[in-house]
């Protein structure tokens, strides 16, 4: 689906990414990690060529990106976080653009829009930007393109839109589509993506599916500081301290935090990376 290797790329002098390596099979919601300036929406623009790596070779779909070729586009659907729409009605705006991709199903395009409450005789330009994007939403998930990239899609929905965003998400999910999903909205996609991508000082850090997590690694909320020896990670939560140790061959499997994998993996990259590589004690 998507390979990347030894990508460079820099904004001005400094680089952004220096010898990026990064695989991405097909059938899965990814969640890309990072924090503000690691690179998440550079790396997606890389990914649909809107953006030109200074080294290294990429793939996505079969194609190399910088072509961009209509071959590809037609099969890639990217939402960025910022966009404008045109003073037109949502089904004028269907008119144009859905003949780009072959696979669009005007059907499914009407039901999401339905379960997010769209009127598609209004004009795009006076909907508010949670509305916006919900019409983006639904349009991206009926062109049936193999990748989806989202980046911060749940910025500017309410609680019961954000709700509604998994479901239908969840819903178009088949095992020939793949969605790429940047977020920093941890706890609104829990449950939802799966494997993690997290990017950090110019790598890829951490890339891991849940179920290796929780083989792996165990989580608590302890009542006392653990000693700094006895776990990978900790910090302090409301009731206690949440920590991170490696889960042993008698020990349950425990719920993942994402928020807190996260927290941890940044601070510890090596040492994640360790305990994910190897065996559990």
């Amino acid at each position: 689906m998507i390979r990347m290797k030894d990508i460079r790329f820099q904004y001005g002098k400094k680089p952004l990414f220096a010898g990026l390596d990064l695989e991405i099979p097909k059938g899965n919601i990814y969640g890309l990690l990072g924090m503000n300036g690691a690179g998440k929406t550079t790396l997606l623009k890389l990914f649909s060529g809107q953006l030109f790596p200074l080294e290294g070779t990429a793939r996505v779909l079969g194609y190399d990106p910088v072509r961009r070729s209509p071959d590809m586009l037609c099969d890639l659907f990217h939402l960025p976080e910022e966009f404008l729409l045109p003073r037109m009605r949502a089904d004028e705006y269907l008119k144009i653009n859905a003949p780009f991709y072959p696979r669009f199903d005007h059907e499914a395009l009407h039901r999401y829009c339905n379960e997010f409450g769209l009127d598609l005789t209004q004009k795009l330009n006076e909907l508010s930007f949670g509305q916006k994007k919900k019409f983006l939403l639904s349009f991206g998930l009926a062109s049936n393109t193999s990748l989806l990239i989202l980046d911060e899609p749940t910025n500017g929905l309410d609680i019961p839109s954000k709700s509604q965003f998994r479901r239908t998400v969840a819903s178009a999910m088949t095992e020939d589509r793949t969605f790429i999903i940047s977020t920093h909205q941890v706890r609104d996609m829990e449950n939802l993506i799966d494997p993690i991508i997290i990017i950090h000082e110019g790598k890829v850090v951490f890339h891991n599916d849940m179920e290796s997590v929780s083989e792996r690694l165990v989580m608590n909320l302890e009542h006392m500081e653990p000693h700094a020896n006895e776990v990978l990670y900790s910090e302090k939560v409301p009731g206690g301290w949440m920590t991170i140790r490696e889960r042993k061959d008698d020990e349950t499997e425990t719920q993942v935090d994402l928020e807190t994998l996260f927290n941890a993996v940044i601070t510890h990259s090596q040492a994640f990376a360790d305990a994910m590589k190897g065996g559990r004690s």
